[in-house]
């Protein structure tokens, strides 16, 4: 009799950790999400933009730090450097016209 009082306390222990992690998760507003597709959609598209609007001001502020630093480097005026760079605005200026 003790042993089966011990198993189940520990299966009681054991079922209230389970019960602890899956709230931990918020698996029950998950599932809720899942049940309502507008609200789903919607929760995609906000999410999406975020992240596409994240995309382009990343790019943006990488690409102004790339052209700040070519930018000095041809200041700098070194041969090798300063020739590959004439070479990429002349074929920049070939391909606009």
């Amino acid at each position: 009799m003790e042993q089966a009082n011990q198993g189940l306390f520990s299966l009681q222990k054991r079922i209230d950790l389970l019960a602890k992690n899956m709230e931990k998760m918020k698996l029950a507003e998950y599932i809720e999400l899942l049940g309502d597709t507008k609200r789903l959609l919607w929760v995609n598209f906000i999410s999406g933009i975020a992240r596409g609007l994240g995309i382009a001001v990343g790019f943006t502020i990488l690409g102004a730090i790339l052209l700040f630093f070519l930018q000095k480097l041809v200041v700098l005026n070194l041969p090798v450097i300063g020739g590959f760079i004439a070479q990429v605005v002349q074929m920049v200026q070939i391909k606009m016209y």
